[in-house]
Order: C-alpha cells, then sequence, then structure tokens
C-alpha cells in the first residue's frame, strides 16, 4: 500500500498533523521534496512539535522515516531538530530514520544567496523564507553541489568542495560576497559526520519494503499551489509538490500510488507572497487570523487568510488527483455567525469555477457568499452525529462544491482530535 498525503493549497494546511494521526497504521514515512522551509505542526501525547525537514512519522513509534532523494537538507538544521526530538525523549537513530545517498545538501551560501536576492528584488521580492532552497535547487539542476552520499568520502569530499566554492565565488561576484572553503568543509565535517550514520540508498530499501506488503506513507511540503509547474508562478516553491512526484521522490520512481489524501482547511490561509484571490482584510480577516493562530510554523510570520476557495480547491484536488481529503481545523470556525466562502472568480468580466494562471490570475477578484454559522464548541465531537446540523452541512457543501469525498475532519489541534466519516 503507497499513500501520499499532500496538500490542496497554498501549504500550512495541516499535512503533518495528518500523517502523524495515520501513520499508526503505517511501517515506512517518507518525505519526498523540499527541505526546512516549510513546518509541519504536531500536538500529541509527548507534547507540541514543529518539524521542517523530518517526516511527521517520527513522532509515532514503531515506523521508519525516510528522507528522500527530491529533498534538500541543511546538514545543521537537520542535527538541530534531531537534537531538539532527542531533548524531548523522542528517539532519532539510524533504525527509525533514513536519509537517501541522492538528496542534495543545502549548504550555508545558499542561504547566504537567498537573503541576498530577497533584498535585491525589494518590492518585487517572492517571499522567501531565506533558507537558502531556491539556489540549492538551482544548482542541483545545474549539476553543481553535494549530495548526502559525498559525505561517506572523505578522500573526494575536498576536492567537490573545491570545485564548487571556485565556481559559486564566481557566480556571486556581483553581490560582491562568496564563500571559503576552509569554513565551509569545517562545517561539512561538523555536522555532516553526525548524519553518515543514516545515510542509505532509499531505492532498494523501499522496492524491498513495498514487496515485502509494507505500508509506506509519502509525505509532502507545502501545497498543490506551491507546485514548481503547477502553482502560482513565480511564488512557488522550487520542487514538485505533486503526489505525482511522491514516488520519485521518495526513491521509488517504478511504483504507482494507491491512495491519496488531500488536505485541506476549512477557510483558507497562506504564507508568502504572490496572488491569494480569497484573501480578507480588515477586521474580518484579524479575528479568523486570531481564531485560527495562523502564523508560520517555520517562520512565525502572519498568514494571509480568508474563506474556503472553490476554484483553488478543486484545481488543488485536481492536479493532485486527491482520492479523498481531510478538512483541519474546522473547530476555528465556532465563533462566526455566517462562514464565508469564496464560491467563484470574476476574471475579465465574466464568473468561473477555473483557477486561472498568469495575469488572469493576477486580477481575478474573488465571489463571496455566506453560509450559516454553527456557533458551538465542536472540540469534543468524535462521530458526524456529534457536530451541529449546521456544520455537518459546511462540510457537505464544502464535499459537493470540489467534488470530493471528505473522509477526516479534524476539530482541534490534538492527536486525537477528529472525526471519521
Amino acid at each position: 500500500m503507497l499513500t501520499a498525503v499532500v496538500g490542496i493549497n497554498w501549504g500550512d494546511e495541516g499535512k503533518g498533523r495528518m500523517v502523524d494521526l495515520l501513520s499508526e497504521d503505517y511501517d515506512i514515512i517518507c518525505r519526498y521534496q523540499g527541505g526546512n522551509n516549510a513546518g509541519h505542526t504536531v500536538i500529541n501525547d509527548k507534547g507540541k512539535f514543529i518539524l521542517n525537514l523530518l517526516p511527521s512519522g517520527i513522532l509515532r513509534g514503531g515506523t521508519v522515516n525516510v528522507m528522500g532523494p527530491g529533498m534538500v537538507i541543511d546538514l545543521e538544521h537537520l542535527a538541530g531538530e534531531i537534537a531538539s526530538l532527542t531533548a524531548k525523549g523522542v528517539p532519532v537513530t539510524p533504525d527509525n530514520l533514513k536519509i537517501s545517498d541522492k538528496a542534495f545538501i543545502c549548504m550555508p551560501y545558499h542561504r547566504m544567496q537567498d537573503i541576498l536576492e530577497e533584498e535585491r528584488l525589494g518590492d518585487k521580492k517572492y517571499g522567501s523564507t531565506k533558507r537558502g532552497i531556491a539556489p540549492v535547487y538551482g544548482d542541483k539542476y545545474m549539476k553543481k553541489g553535494l549530495r548526502m552520499g559525498d559525505l561517506r568520502n572523505a578522500a573526494t569530499l575536498e576536492g567537490k568542495a573545491r570545485d564548487i566554492v571556485e565556481w559559486k565565488c564566481l557566480t556571486l561576484q556581483s553581490y560582491g560576497a562568496g564563500p571559503e572553503l576552509g569554513p565551509l568543509l569545517e562545517w561539512l565535517n561538523h555536522y555532516g559526520s553526525k548524519m553518515i550514520p543514516y545515510i542509505i540508498d532509499t531505492t532498494p530499501y523501499l522496492t524491498a519494503a513495498a514487496r515485502e506488503g509494507k505500508k509506506i506513507m509519502l509525505e509532502a511540503q507545502l501545497g498543490a499551489l506551491r507546485d514548481i509547474d503547477y502553482g502560482i508562478y513565480p511564488y512557488t516553491t522550487s520542487s514538485q509538490t505533486l503526489a505525482a512526484y511522491a514516488c520519485i521522490g521518495a526513491g521509488i520512481p517504478g511504483k504507482k500510488l494507491d491512495r491519496v489524501v488531500g488536505v485541506m482547511k476549512a477557510y483558507s490561509s497562506c504564507v508568502g507572497e504572490g496572488p491569494f484571490t480569497a484573501e480578507m482584510f480588515g477586521e474580518e480577516a484579524d479575528a479568523l487570523r486570531k481564531a485560527g493562530a495562523e502564523y508560520g510554523a517555520a517562520t512565525g510570520r502572519p498568514r494571509r487568510v480568508g474563506g474556503f476557495d472553490i476554484p483553488a480547491s478543486r484545481y488543488g484536488i485536481q492536479v493532485q488527483g486527491a482520492s479523498e481529503l481531510a478538512v483541519t481545523k474546522l473547530d476555528v470556525l465556532s465563533y462566526l455567525n455566517k462562514i464565508p466562502v469564496c464560491v467563484a472568480y470574476e476574471v475579465a468580466g465574466g464568473r468561473t469555477l477555473d483557477f486561472p494562471s498568469g495575469d488572469d490570475l493576477l486580477q481575478a477578484v474573488p465571489v463571496y457568499e455566506y453560509l450559516p454559522g454553527f456557533g458551538a464548541d465542536i472540540s469534543m465531537c468524535r462521530k458526524a452525529g456529534d457536530l451541529p446540523p449546521a456544520a455537518m452541512d459546511y462540510i457537505r457543501y464544502i464535499e459537493n462544491a470540489v467534488d470530493c469525498p471528505v473522509k477526516y475532519v479534524s476539530v482541534g489541534p490534538g492527536r486525537e482530535d477528529y472525526l471519521i466519516l
């Protein structure tokens, strides 16, 4: 069984809490793309955790967690994340964490380059987290970098690093900055040595696990609308966030998915720059942001918020190929007498349910309608019959509007705060 858990919208939908929940039934959890530029927040019996690089299944005893070749890994950040979990009593060992030898290393100069470019862009910035993601993926496809497997051969590591530093200094001349070989080697040796016990070739490992009938979950970072090809380019991430890439990014490109669980909030949120048609402003937005504690897990930035966006969600479900949905944070809407829903876009003088791209998206105007609120605390609801009728009506409305069945509904931040329809 191969299952992908993916985001339907702009990211921050609650994928981490769903992976943590569903991982009880899985043997292996694998992150297949991205780096430490987004956070998965998980609350369970062990406490509250924000994971940037590690798969969310690391918090579930008995699972093996894999960081696939589609990822870019900041060694220093990963070392800190492992140390933080260990200090909280969560074991991270080579038995429950495997890192692909093909995963690309995000270097200190990638972070520096990211910061310099955002500063150069000024008002035209992309809203980067300044953690080096765009530069490191750019270098990956230019074949100018190091992979995790390179850390295992000290005899050749220095020569590879030397060649890369020479090239990177040339490319950064216009910034008046560039990396130095000595400090870079120290960084690689210090943090890289800690990672060597975890590094394997994930392809034979996962292939054998699938052959043995192990249940494997593939975890995405960010959402469909941040995909480098199908998202709101150029305000996207620099990797493929879609389920179609999951097996490739995990290390088993010849396998096919059996199930795709799409995760979306009961309303909309967005971190960073770029078009966000359903965005609300003023007091209405402030109230929703406060109710949902909408601040980025990786950056702490206030998220932009809006009502549930039907055109964006229909599109996200389509490109993800979702077979079922999880709706998170329904409980956040309890304070509302009426619930805002973006039912369509106005584009070029006409109304559409389609999600546009390019300049059409930049010019799109939301069409809002309001549904009855349910005005009750639903945090203790554990089955559909426990929900107020208006809350159930809202879920069914969303389900019909996006043409995909809702299976899971979260009614609180904790591991057990959910119900199955």
